[in-house]
């Protein structure tokens, strides 16, 4: 009646026994480190660069706890932050600027954790410490980006259809096209209707001039505006990668702003400069009418630029931009006809005809792509116009590597910001704080287990002790759960875990008075354990059903801290069911269900009726809630 079958112990054996594995390592704390990233897609994290940091810190008799080389940069752990500032300072001064040299926090797991996954839950701003920014989007930015792209494409719409136009101007937010006919302007607001149906277009006649106004629909600004704030928040949380942040939050708040909390950072200035990078695309046609030489001596013609072709040599470039990253829809890695790596890129429909166009007009001639990264451009590859490219798909090849072309293809995905940002609200969260709100959360949940603990065993015996030890099993799984999902805990979190300590011994309450109750009704010990947990189940499993649905709500509904307190509360829910049952019930098992005839249970007192007519209602009760 009372025994479990050998596979079900198993079970439970190998809950604990990962609960315990998984939640180690958040006991084993932080220590702080830097981090070491190349800014530019030239400069690769390999063990040349791991080399160079080690001998740069070893001539500064900098001591260091550990090295680690990963995909995205080097990172060095630190006894303290005061050598953590020393190394900073001195490697940024050492790699120039061509690396960022960041404050961070590593994990002490040991590595044979680490090597069978078990890693410590990430911990959120309020407990872990970083930075936090409110960024506003400049929605008249956004605008005036669009009016002038779309008077960009007037141009080179009225051009192919070879419309005569007097000129084009944007003034505010209003696109001014100048005729020097009627039939003109005509002809222009029929072929401007039909392409661009986010224009608003109203004639104007200005002395001798005819003019045609466009301007932008509502719904297209209303568009436009929503569409910024989406393609900044995604760019932002490409850039973010860059500094190893683990569970940064960036989401929008309100209409035109963004919130970016990056946990465990601790370099304000740093954080800054990788959220305000920019990496774009731009097409010019190559100056070979003029010497480079005399560039090189310092007499650079107007109207060009001087550059470094990769792998090549110097290169002049125009001035005048054809083509930019704004009209790539996509861009991925690649090899070209010769199985050399490449950059594969698909252009709107605006950038195929000006692509087109372009490589129309320019047969013969050399045209340069140019990678803008953090202010600095430099000449990807400079072919030779062969022939006509139609179809918006261009391809971007020579002179480098696969990782080369993967990073390349990702920053021009990521691309510029859709709109300028300013930060309107920074905080920055010390490590100290983190660290005491930490030990505040962990010695409420402690000291109210203990409570709880010393009640249990009072009130019910040893069916009280055996609650408190299922108790502690489904705390140790929960923190082993969250630590497997890699959830990130916040102080709403460590509120959602105390809730759940009350929640988790309740079950366990309505178990052992279940029990009470058989036992008064004059069933045997065993029959009575066993009744009580078989008729217990349905109020348990309705009483976490309901609160799961609530949580479900707050997670589906809810944003920031209260989504951390929903999963934490999900998540307990779902282990107290399974300690406050199943394991308690093994551990009963375990104490009471070899013996045969057994006679008492040390479950408190069981108060029974001294009369018979109170025995007949106290029977009557108890039949009504079977």
């Amino acid at each position: 009646m009372n025994r479990y079958p050998f596979w079900k112990y198993l079970i439970i054996a190998v809950s604990i026994v990962l609960g315990l594995l998984y939640t180690l390592p958040n006991f084993y704390g932080e220590s702080p480190a830097v981090q070491i990233s190349p800014l530019r897609t030239t400069a690769k994290a390999d063990t040349a660069l791991l080399q160079r940091v080690e001998e740069a810190l070893k001539k500064a008799n900098l001591p260091i706890n550990g090295m680690l080389l990963e995909p995205g940069g080097v990172k060095v752990r630190f006894a303290d932050t005061d050598t953590q500032i020393k190394a900073r300072d001195m490697l940024q001064s050492v790699l120039g600027n061509g690396y960022m040299v960041a404050l961070n926090l590593l994990p002490n797991s040991p590595q044979w954790l680490t090597s069978i996954g078990a890693l410590p839950m990430y911990l959120g701003l309020d407990l872990r410490g970083g930075v936090h920014f409110m960024l506003q989007v400049d929605m008249k930015g956004a605008l005036s980006k669009a009016l002038d792209r779309y008077s960009a494409d007037i141009r080179g719409s009225l051009r192919e259809k070879k419309i005569p136009y007097a000129g084009l101007e944007k003034q505010g937010s209003l696109i001014i096209v100048k005729f020097r006919s009627a039939e003109s302007r005509a002809q222009a607001e029929a072929e401007i209707k039909k392409t661009y149906t986010d224009l608003s277009l109203r004639d104007q006649n200005v002395e001798a001039e005819f003019h045609l106004t466009a301007t932008l629909t509502p719904e297209a600004q209303k568009r436009i505006q929503d569409s910024a704030v989406q393609q900044n928040i995604t760019t932002l949380r490409n850039r973010v990668n860059e500094l190893g942040v683990a569970e940064p939050i960036i989401q929008q708040a309100g209409v035109d702003r963004v919130v970016v909390q990056l946990p465990g950072v601790q370099d304000t200035a740093k954080a800054k400069d990788i959220l305000g990078r920019t990496a774009t695309l731009e097409v010019r046609m190559v100056d070979e009418e003029r010497e480079v030489d005399a560039a090189l001596r310092g007499q650079i013609p107007f109207g060009s630029e001087l550059y470094t072709e990769r792998g090549g040599g110097p290169i002049l470039v125009k001035k005048q931009v054809v083509l930019t990253g704004d009209r790539i829809n996509d861009a991925q890695a690649g090899f070209d006809n010769n199985n050399q790596p490449a950059v594969h890129l698909n252009l709107d429909n605006n950038g195929a005809r000006i692509f087109r166009q372009l490589t129309h007009d320019n047969v013969g001639k050399r045209m340069a792509i140019l990678l803008i990264e953090k202010n600095q451009a430099e000449v990807i590859t400079a072919p030779v116009i062969r022939e006509e490219i139609g179809g918006g798909r261009v391809q971007i090849s020579g002179r480098m590597t696969t990782e080369e072309a993967r990073d390349v293809a990702l920053l021009l995905r990521a691309g510029a910001l859709a709109a300028p940002m300013d930060i309107v609200e920074e905080r920055t969260v010390g490590p100290s704080l983190g660290a005491e709100n930490i030990a505040r959360g962990f010695n409420s949940t402690l000291y109210g287990f203990l409570m709880i603990a010393v009640f249990m065993s009072v009130y019910y015996l040893v069916f009280g002790v055996i609650s408190v030890v299922a108790l502690g099993v489904n705390l140790l799984l929960l923190v082993g759960l969250l630590s497997i999902l890699q959830a990130t805990l916040t102080l709403p979190g460590m509120a959602a875990i105390a809730l759940t300590i009350g929640m988790a011994i309740d079950a366990n309450v309505l178990i052992n008075e279940r029990i009470r109750d058989e036992l008064r009704q004059g069933l045997p010990p065993q029959a009575a354990i066993n009744a009580g947990y078989e008729r217990a189940w349905g109020t348990i499993l309705d009483s976490n059903v309901t609160t799961l649905i609530a949580g479900i709500a707050l997670f589906a509904f809810g944003s920031g801290p209260i989504k951390g307190f929903a999963v934490v509360l999900c998540l307990g829910i779902l282990t107290s069911m399974f300690s406050a049952v199943m394991v308690s019930r093994s551990l009963v098992n375990l104490v009471y269900g070899s013996r045969r005839k057994l006679e008492h249970v040390a479950i408190g007192q069981v108060w029974k009726p001294t009369n018979p007519e109170s025995a007949a209602r106290g029977a009557t009760t108890a039949s009504s809630k079977r």
